[in-house]
């Protein structure tokens, strides 16, 4: 039987053979007209810069050293501050304990050995009327020691008279990049340490120059500001270059290229150093001057970075916090982003990750191991305060060494306790709280009750196991005869 006749579909509905792909009927195109060839030639526009990949910061060993340096004064420098503050330069240890969030202290460590290890700074004594009874965190305050006291006074002296006017020039400065020519005072004591100013300033360096300074009063508290009109604005920093000396070596002689200064051991993409050359070949912008409307945001930054590099060279150790110059961020111009902004331009700054908060170095003030190339006048004092601290260390060994051997006071000890001090917690306030109606630097620091807090943390409340802990460092230190018998000035 056929196989079409067993199919249920008509003729005209079964499927087809596919057809070879050469007999497919395909309309042939219509014929076309050669083109004649043409050279077109196009003028590629100039590509736009791309920015920088983030820089990577690059540790510089010798700068890290005076950072570490310095976070190791942190609280003999906080606790002189506060100490100093006071008329008869001594506070109650029941009322220093409040001050822990000022010290930088955890909650949960105890004070009194914090103030064992500053023997030539602190002392501690009990009052008069309370000998009879045994020492305890009622009966017992601090003092500062008669080192501490000299050095003070010299450092007093050299504020009043050698460098008052140099100190009177630094605030001048810092005023002059203020738009409104103005600075909140609680603004000013934050850096004020840094810039070798005393912490009552406004009252012993702006009285003695009425022909600069006036004070103010706005709606966010006191501010200084300049006369009106105002002084002549000095001069402000020449570039960062190195003075030139003689081409007697190869290496010496002019450079035919854009060359860009780094410090030892540092060194830049592609990228980046392009960026940089092409950042300094821009104007000089003076930080004492605003920049004019429309201005692009490369010039921005170019003011930025003279601000910032005349705020770093104002300071006695060429360094300070980055959290101290974010405070004058609305003040000076300065972008929101300013670390990005230190750690994009290293040949001008350096930021040290050492300690609990961030340093910013003048780069140019430092030679390749450290050093500062001009050292301010006030560097006496660190100097004077860093030797205080080592004849402490060598009176602590000796008297482990005594008849009340301390436990575990050895170097191994010493070193570990100066890894917590640079681990101390740190404040955002510094000195500005010393401002405050109710700091401990205000005169009635007596009057304040348990209830409410020395630094306007009312709601820290006293712990019982942090007090049982202070006791029992008290009646340790009684033992080993570390507490004085106070005379008939100390008392409260």
């Amino acid at each position: 039987m056929a196989p079409s006749t067993l199919s249920f579909l008509p003729a005209h509905a079964q499927p087809l053979s596919p057809l070879h792909p050469r007999r497919l009927h395909r309309p042939s195109a219509a014929p076309t007209t050669p083109k004649p060839l043409t050279l077109a030639v196009r003028c590629a526009a100039k590509a736009p810069a791309r920015p920088i990949p983030p820089p990577k910061l690059v540790r510089c060993p010798a700068l890290d050293r005076q950072a570490a340096r310095a976070s190791r004064l942190r609280f003999a420098r906080k606790l002189l501050t506060l100490l100093l503050s006071k008329p008869r330069g001594f506070l109650p240890l029941r009322v220093l304990l409040r001050c822990r969030r000022f010290l930088g202290l955890p909650r949960r460590r105890p004070l009194v050995p914090f103030l064992l290890r500053y023997p030539t700074l602190f002392r501690l004594f009990q009052a008069p009327i309370s000998r009879p009874l045994s020492p305890s965190l009622s009966t017992l305050a601090v003092a500062l020691t008669p080192a501490a006291h000299a050095l003070a006074a010299h450092l007093a002296a050299l504020r009043g008279a050698e460098l008052a006017p140099g100190l009177a020039d630094k605030v001048h400065r810092l005023l002059l990049m203020t738009p409104r020519r103005s600075l909140l005072v609680s603004k000013l004591a934050h850096i004020a340490p840094d810039l070798g100013l005393a912490m009552d300033f406004r009252a012993t360096l702006c009285p003695r120059h009425p022909d600069i300074f006036t004070f103010a009063n706005t709606s966010h508290g006191h501010a200084l500001q300049l006369v009106d009109p105002p002084p002549p604005p000095p001069s402000p920093l020449p570039p960062p270059l190195r003075p030139a000396v003689q081409p007697d070596r190869l290496i010496d002689r002019p450079r035919r290229f854009p060359h860009l200064p780094l410090r030892r051991g540092l060194n830049l993409r592609r990228a980046h150093r392009d960026y940089l050359l092409r950042f300094h070949s821009l104007p000089e912008v003076s930080p004492f001057e605003p920049l004019e409307e429309g201005a692009s945001a490369e010039m921005a930054e170019r003011r930025a970075c003279a601000v910032v590099r005349e705020v770093l060279a104002m300071t006695v150790e060429k360094r300070t916090l980055v959290d101290h110059l974010t405070h004058f961020r609305r003040d000076f111009g300065l972008p929101n982003r300013l670390r990005a902004l230190l750690v994009r331009h290293p040949e001008l700054f350096y930021v040290s990750i050492k300690g609990v908060r961030h340093s910013a170095f003048l780069v140019e003030a430092f030679d390749d191991d450290g050093r500062l190339l001009v050292e301010d006048g006030m560097l006496v004092g660190r100097d004077r305060l860093e030797e205080l601290v080592r004849e402490g260390k060598k009176i602590r060994r000796a008297r482990k060494k005594g008849v009340f051997p301390v436990d575990g006071d050895s170097d191994e000890d010493d070193e570990e306790e100066d890894n917590v001090a640079e681990g101390l917690s740190e404040v955002d306030g510094e000195s500005g709280d010393l401002f405050e109606e109710d700091s401990v630097a205000g005169e009635g620091w007596n009057e304040v009750g348990d209830e409410g807090g020395i630094e306007g943390d009312g709601d820290e409340e006293d712990d019982p196991e942090v007090d049982a802990m202070e006791e029992f460092w008290v009646k340790k230190a009684a033992a080993e005869g570390l507490v004085d018998s106070g005379t008939e000035h100390d008392v409260w």
